[in-house]
């Protein structure tokens, strides 16, 4: 493949307009190569300067490299400008804005561009002092009346990944058409080495504050529960380990070649408890010191993973609509109805249906959203507790308006001290709620592409001709357009919800099988998984 000069022409002005010496020489290099033929050097320009990230609901997300399809400091510059220009239109110009950052490679730098862009711009400018659990940062925006949040962190993305997350003066993540608005104040805004940017953000730290309301959780008196948990090689174990303390359980055994932040991620491909293997180190540290509970953070410590042992002595991780189900019936009960008389409960379309069964055996109310927490923390008024089945829980909506994996398994530690005491594990919870409310499975069908457009062609064929049998049982199709790019198909006690991914190259199906005996359960989710993955491929 050779150059093309339509690209050669744009990285020579990118490279013009890049504040950055670093990802300067890194595309002059990357151009260089491709102008003398080095096998894949043009694949690779191209790639880089296929177009700028698209700046989404879930921001941005994309490889730390040069280009303006990629994560640097010129990408970010020119996205700050165009958040700044976005909040002055909307009234709050020289407003609070808090800035946090986790450890990943350009977090730092990252987190000081967007700062400095703001500082510039005449905004009131906040940051942490080191790198925190996203929580952290949407407790902040909230408790400091912030009227946006920026966190530089990918998530749970591969370690070549950073990202760029917004919040809104609601304390959630933006939702449309605010993205939309974004989008087109960054295509406005000038060229990075333009944009002015300039020190002088005050240094914050709202970890203990954070800490005590994690701590006034209703937990219960219990704290004999011994835990096993990882950070996945990011910043949430020493968040996770003062919430332990500072709520009383002592008992915490930390993964030790996972537990300090490393943006290598040397022990994992993907830094995503829901990934195989992803867990493996922590189910046998569990297993060595005999814990009562095992918990896994991602790297940004907002989702959190729970892992239990089976009756056979084996240790596995629970699926996120089980952790789901088990927290969201846990808080039901602890909620005082002289306070809070009409409590709500919140899931996503794809998340397991039998939170709805709970709730409406509480005598509470009940919610479902299209995916993601933006419009999980939406859900309603009086809401107490929200999760996503990709291992999202948000179990303290008063402080957090988004999934908190310090929260949950702070929460989660209390719930398990308290069944200990009992005799009980949190098994017996789950097989409680299946006797009561009906036996639900769930599974996922991913697959990952490496061209987007493959997800959209699949979408389009789905709907074109949709399959009229799942799992041996007659479907229809329910298409969620023009609100979601989502279609539904639903028959007697079965559900496949399909959709692309938000923050990843995937397309994903969602399972779900409701019956009264878990083996006849299992033999119809086998067939429905089966069916599923003939169909996508």
């Amino acid at each position: 493949m050779t150059t093309d000069f339509t690209q050669r022409d744009a990285a020579f002005r990118w490279i013009a307009d890049d504040p950055d010496e670093r990802t300067r020489a890194e595309l002059q290099a990357v151009l260089a190569k491709a102008e003398d033929g080095e096998p894949g050097a043009a694949e690779d320009l191209a790639d880089r300067m296929a177009g700028p990230l698209e700046f989404g609901t879930a921001g941005l997300r994309g490889p730390v490299r040069a280009g303006p399809n990629g994560m640097n400091v010129a990408v970010v510059t020119r996205t700050t400008a165009g958040v700044a220009d976005w909040l002055t239109a909307h009234g709050h110009a020289g407003a609070l804005v808090v800035v946090g950052r986790d450890a990943r490679h350009g977090s730092e730098a990252f987190a000081t561009a967007a700062a400095e862009v703001l500082t510039a711009a005449g905004f009131d400018v906040k940051v942490f002092p080191r790198p925190l659990p996203t929580p952290v940062l949407a407790f902040a925006v909230g408790r400091l009346g912030a009227v946006a949040g920026i966190q530089i962190t990918a998530s749970h993305n591969p370690p070549a990944d950073n990202g760029y997350k917004l919040y809104d003066a609601t304390g959630g993540q933006i939702v449309p058409p605010s993205d939309g608005e974004i989008e087109r104040a960054i295509q406005a805004a000038p060229a990075a080495v333009s944009v002015p940017r300039a020190p002088g953000a005050e240094v914050v730290d709202l970890l203990d504050r954070y800490l005590d309301e994690v701590a006034a959780l209703p937990m219960g008196s219990e704290r004999a529960v011994r835990v096993a948990a990882t950070a996945l090689h990011g910043v949430g174990a020493d968040t996770l380990r003062a919430a332990f303390e500072r709520a009383g359980f002592t008992d915490l055994h930390l993964v030790g070649a996972q537990a300090s932040p490393d943006p290598d991620f040397p022990t994992v491909s993907f830094p995503n408890p829901e990934e195989p293997g992803a867990t493996d180190l922590l189910l046998e540290l569990a297993s060595e010191v005999d814990a009562d509970l095992a918990i896994a953070l991602d790297p940004d410590a907002d989702r959190c993973a729970l892992g239990v042992r089976e009756r056979d002595g084996r240790w596995r991780m629970l699926r996120g609509d089980e952790t789901g189900v088990l927290l969201g019936s846990h808080v039901l009960s602890t909620v005082d109805r002289t306070v809070l008389p009409d409590p709500l409960v919140a899931t996503t379309i794809v998340s397991s249906s039998m939170l709805g069964e709970i709730a409406k055996a509480e005598g509470a109310r009940y919610a479902e959203t299209l995916t993601g927490f933006k419009w999980l923390v939406r859900a309603g008024e009086g809401l107490v507790f929200a999760y996503e089945e990709a291992l999202g829980l948000c179990v303290n909506p008063g402080f957090v308006r988004d999934k908190d994996g310090i929260a949950a398994a702070t929460l989660a530690a209390g719930l398990a001290a308290q069944l200990k005491a009992q005799g009980r594990t949190p098994l017996d919870v789950l097989d409680e709620l299946a006797q009561r409310h009906g036996v639900h499975l769930t599974d996922q069908v991913s697959l990952r592409v490496t061209d987007l457009a493959v997800r959209g062609q699949l979408m389009a064929k789905v709907r074109k001709t949709p399959p009229s049998r799942l799992g041996g049982v007659e479907v229809t199709l329910e298409d969620l357009l023009p609100d979601a790019d989502v279609v539904r198909l639903t028959g007697e006690g079965v559900r496949v919800v399909v959709r692309p991914s938000g923050t990843e190259p995937k397309l994903k199906a969602y399972l779900q099988v409701v019956g009264s005996a878990r083996d006849v359960a299992q033999e119809r989710l086998t067939a429905l998984r089966a069916d599923v993955e003939e169909l996508l491929a």
